[in-house]
């Protein structure tokens, strides 16, 4: 046979020892139907057992004096693990008459009782291992499985009412040993545990009515507050109508006054356009005339070039005669040459103004339609003008031969070149004076079509504004939409939660009926519980002051059930004990319950 780890055989039977007390306790608990005191003995024994095991696998920790063991130091780690331990824990180092650890740990798990939460502070410990390592050893009930199953089991406590005086007790002092003679079963124990079974099913018929009854109290009021919900919903829900309507009214309002805005624009922009038109046919009329007048001076150029090709003429005749002036002759020509082609330049440079000004007016008379025949008839002008300045230079090539023929008759009429010189010098600058001031007339016609430049941009300007305008009524028109359909929702979702509301009114209508009928029942129940036990048994929850001394109850003034009356009373009006017809053992009982106990003995006493 394979030896078993001691250890391990230590955590087993301290796990069914622990099963046992937990599920004695609980059965023994609901039977009894009371809340617990520290003189119960199952639970003198579950601490017991709870000590144990909190113990096993502790490391023993060297001090200067002695050796030190004690359970104080997990049970201490959980209020930095559960921050709402920290109450336990103060309360514990608050209570006078505890000197050991051991005491204060034991202090703390009867107060971790009465709270119903020593499986939630447990579980932390078990949780955090690496943190238990400090105080237990590897092979510790704390550290393995059998650790985990306790603290499930003692979910199962929260079921108990305990009310234990922690104040009053010697803690330090007592031994812990573990009465295992409360866990073997007689044939006394079996009657006794049929008996408690009635009883537990009569508690837990009063446990279940009374759980009945919270319910339907809290979904009671669940549902009023629903119903007040509602109405402050529907309430708000009217107010949020009321603004709806006020800013549609209001949009309403604004959109009457941008469309009267929208029509005065319009109508401003109408008259602008008339003033502009009439602006630019009398631009127009005025550039006819200035075109008139450029007519005149191309006529006026055309009579220039005819009289100098006819003085022309007349000095090849007079060339022919005088060949003895070829040098002085040739001169002249060049010059007269250099003159022409300034002059052909300034042509070229009025033509590339004459082409530009074409397309300006090309855009104008494609707007204004019907000043199309007189620029064609100006082009042709300017080609009959570009011709005979074609067979003008078809001429001074015929000049250019005909000096070269001319040239042996230059020496005889150099003094009547000089003259000619001197008429075509003056001629010449009549000329320049002319184009000067056809140029100055140029120059103002582009200074008239840069103006027209600018009021067509500020026309369009003006034209986008109003387009940005009518975009930004459109946008609003659309938003008004929305919020008319938005208003038809909230009154469709109004309609909506007031069918909810009448249906939930029935609904609270037939609640109240059947609360009506269950408070009946529990009114017939705690009647007929009344009868069973002979007196009534105060709840912990309903007193909060002694009935003797009224003084309020806390953690270190608790609560005492009189066996007697049933009253609830604290430990200094309480510290009495007297047997009693229902248990032959002295128990707890109040001071008057006391003194008229006494005196009903002393005059039964012959």
């Amino acid at each position: 046979m394979a030896t078993k780890d001691p250890t391990a055989v230590e955590r087993a039977n301290l796990l069914n020892m622990a099963k046992l007390s937990i599920k004695g306790l609980i059965e023994s608990a609901l039977s009894f139907g009371r809340t617990l005191d520290s003189d119960y003995p199952p639970l003198q024994q579950f601490f017991v057992v709870m000590e144990h095991c909190l113990k096993h696998g502790l490391k023993v920790r060297k001090s200067f004096l002695s050796y030190n063991k004690t359970i104080w130091g997990p049970l201490e780690l959980v209020e930095k693990l559960y921050p709402e331990a920290e109450e336990i824990g103060a309360s514990v180092r608050d209570l006078p008459g505890l000197k050991t650890p051991l005491g204060r740990a034991r202090a703390w798990l009867r107060l971790a009782l009465m709270q119903k939460k020593m499986a939630d502070y447990l579980r932390c410990l078990i949780i955090q291992r690496d943190l238990l390592s400090e105080f237990y050893e590897y092979h510790a009930l704390m550290m393995e499985e059998e650790g985990a199953v306790i603290v499930g089991l003692l979910v199962g406590l929260n079921v108990i009412d305990a009310n234990l005086c922690v104040k009053g007790e010697d803690l330090d002092s007592q031994v812990g040993v573990i009465d295992f003679s409360m866990y073997l079963k007689n044939e006394e124990d079996i009657g006794n545990k049929e008996r408690n079974v009635q009883i537990a099913a009569i508690l837990d018929q009063k446990n279940y009515v009374e759980e009945l009854n919270r319910q339907l109290n809290s979904t009671v009021s669940s549902l009023h507050s629903r119903v007040d919900s509602l109405e402050k919903s529907n309430t708000k829900l009217i107010e949020e109508l009321a603004i709806a309507k006020n800013n549609i009214i209001k949009l309403q309002e604004e959109n009457h006054q941008l469309r009267s805005e929208n029509k005065l624009i319009l109508m401003k922009a109408q008259q602008h356009l008339e003033v502009t038109k009439v602006d630019v046919e009398t631009e127009l009329q005025t550039y006819k005339h200035s075109r008139q007048g450029l007519d005149e001076m191309y006529n006026e150029a055309r009579r220039q070039l005819r009289d100098e090709s006819q003085l022309r003429q007349d000095v090849e005749n007079e060339l022919a005669v005088q060949v003895s002036m070829k040098h002085e002759i040739e001169l002249a020509m060049k010059l007269l040459e250099k003159d022409i082609h300034e002059k052909q330049d300034t042509l070229i440079g009025l033509r590339q103004q004459l082409e530009e000004v074409k397309a300006i007016n090309i855009e104008m008379y494609q707007k204004l339609q019907g000043s199309e025949d007189g620029l064609k008839e100006k082009n042709e002008i300017i080609a009959r003008l570009e011709e005979k300045t074609n067979k003008i230079t078809a001429a001074m090539r015929q000049l250019e031969q005909r000096l070269q023929q001319a040239e042996k008759a230059q020496m005889e009429a150099e003094d009547e070149d000089e003259k000619y010189l001197q008429e075509c010098l003056s001629k010449s600058d009549s000329l320049q004076k002319q184009i000067s001031q056809k140029e100055k007339q140029l120059v103002q016609l582009e200074t008239d079509l840069k103006i027209e430049k600018e009021w067509r941009q500020t026309l369009q300007e003006d034209l986008q504004k109003e387009k940005d305008a009518l975009s930004h009524l459109r946008n609003e028109t659309q938003q008004i939409i929305s919020l008319k359909k938005e208003f038809l929702n909230l009154q469709d979702e109004n309609q909506q939660l007031k069918k909810i509301y009448h249906e939930q009114e029935q609904a609270l209508q037939e609640l109240g009926n059947k609360l009506s009928e269950s408070k009946l029942k529990i009114e017939d129940i705690k009647e007929a519980n009344k009868a069973l036990q002979g007196l009534v048994w105060l709840k912990d929850k309903e007193a909060t002051h002694c009935k003797l001394c009224e003084k309020e109850f806390s953690l270190s003034k608790r609560k005492h059930h009189c066996r007697n009356c049933g009253e609830i009373f604290c430990n200094a009006c309480s510290d009495n004990e007297l047997p009693l017809p229902s248990s032959p053992k002295p128990v707890r009982v109040c001071d008057s319950c006391h003194a008229l106990l006494i005196q009903r003995c002393s005059s039964n006493l012959p």
